[in-house]
């Protein structure tokens, strides 16, 4: 049988250039999930742009170049459901955001919301039964690959071979072609955490109980709370992520890790995507202890909520007095995106015993001048994240201030007092004039 499986890949081996041949004037392609996009494809494809014209690309953290957009960002637009990666040089010069809540991705992309001719994914190599692996790049891959009319793989020997709880994997026989790739898989560095970082993860590891289930977001307070887990007296902890990162690496070679006390996927560290060091890779390549899913599972707010003690660890970029999150821009200056930042706040807290945190450092430097990052106000076009019926906890390094069931002078409160000193009195005035302050709490 695995024979007739290579004949039928050696019938569907391509170059790259002859796969490009698919893309029509006006076609929209959907490259998959960050290092599972696509490299090879996006460079032969830039090579026709004396013969397209209107071709959309949509990506979800563009890790590669963007071949085309270098070719000509008036014959390829670029639509991104996050920007990261290579997307920030080109974000409103040719590439623009798509607003999304994660979860959603799949309904969206399977109920025909986005037009899809064309899907290209870079995935580990053909198994004996003739199977490939998403790598760590699951989250909406086989909806993007159902729905397309043309179904294209970069096979990459560096990538990955992830397990999967669900999607994870594709056939031979429902593919159209198949590129032979060698390029080198994008890493992230594992930086070490900064000072605040690591007193922001201080005042959340206090709260953390043995048997929970951690979602990390990714930066320094992630990997600080990673370091403090695995030099802690936690134990059976369990993973339920949207993003697998270093910090997992480390908490499970401590012995932290375990997931007995799971209400789903028992023993099983469940993600939707991977990116980090080499290292990472190499541990998720073939470990039936982690397993992919599609992201409309990992980051349904009413699965998140069927896990006991789940607790999510977010990162923002401001706050405001009436406990408005904005993670995606500085004022109108696009960041990033909303991601799966809102899935998991709400989620968790409808966890039995779940804690969500949202953590920023008290103060910022923005242009050489120091600003608070809890304002009166969020700046002027800046974009709310998680409104503030949905926040839970918010951390900075001054402490953690609860928004639950707390009315509008309880959180002005509550949020000056996890602001820095130096600017607590100028918050104390804006609340006042906002008329959100009662005497009686100075």
């Amino acid at each position: 049988m695995f024979s007739s499986y290579v004949d039928e890949y050696k019938k569907k081996l391509v170059s790259a250039d002859e796969a490009a041949k698919v893309v029509k004037s006006g076609d929209w392609i959907e490259y998959a999930f960050g290092i599972a996009g696509s490299d090879a494809f996006d460079k032969a494809l830039a090579k026709r742009k004396d013969e397209l014209k209107d071709v959309n690309i949509r990506v979800d953290i563009g890790a590669y170049p963007h071949y085309t957009l270098e070719a000509s960002n008036e014959v390829f637009t670029w639509n991104s459901w996050h920007v990261a990666g290579h997307d920030k040089a080109w974000i409103n010069k040719g590439l623009y955001y798509i607003p999304m809540k994660f979860h959603e991705i799949v309904p969206m992309t399977k109920e025909n919301c986005v037009p899809n001719n064309v899907f290209v994914a870079q995935v580990s190599p053909m198994d004996k039964h003739g199977y490939f692996s998403w790598g760590a790049g699951a989250p909406s891959a086989m909806a993007a690959f159902e729905t397309a009319q043309y179904r294209i793989l970069e096979v990459n020997p560096k990538m990955p071979r992830v397990l999967g709880g669900g999607q994870e994997c594709i056939h031979i026989s429902r593919v159209d072609y198949v590129i032979e790739v060698d390029n080198n898989i994008p890493t992230l560095p594992d930086n070490p955490p900064s000072e605040i970082d690591v007193q922001l993860a201080g005042n959340i590891i206090g709260k953390l109980r043995d048997g929970c289930c951690i979602q990390l977001g990714i930066g320094g307070v992630p990997n600080a709370v990673g370091a403090m887990i695995a030099a802690s007296d936690l134990k059976d902890l369990g993973v339920h992520t949207e993003m697998y990162v270093d910090a997992y690496v480390k908490m499970a070679e401590a012995g932290k890790i375990t997931g007995k006390y799971k209400n789903l996927d028992k023993y099983k560290q469940v993600f939707a995507f991977a990116m980090g060091s080499q290292k990472l890779y190499d541990y998720i390549d073939d470990n039936p202890g982690c397993i992919a899913y599609n992201v409309d599972y990992t980051n349904h707010p009413s699965i998140i909520a069927q896990i006991d003690n789940f607790v999510s660890i977010n990162a923002c970029i401001e706050v405001d007095l009436f406990g408005q999150l904005c993670s995606e821009s500085a004022g109108t200056r696009h960041i990033s995106g909303t991601g799966g930042q809102l899935d998991f706040v709400e989620g968790a807290f409808k966890s039995k015993g779940g804690q969500s945190f949202v953590c920023t450092p008290s103060v910022k430097e923005i242009k050489g001048k120091r600003v608070s990052a809890i304002k009166p106000i969020l700046t002027p076009g800046a974009i709310v994240t998680c409104p503030r019926t949905a926040t839970h906890m918010i951390v900075t390094e001054q402490g953690i201030a609860n928004m639950k069931g707390k009315s509008t002078w309880e959180r002005a409160e509550a949020l000056i007092n996890i602001a820095h000193p130096d600017f607590r009195e100028e918050l104390i005035k804006d609340a006042e004039s906002m008329n959100i302050w009662r005497k009686s709490n100075k």
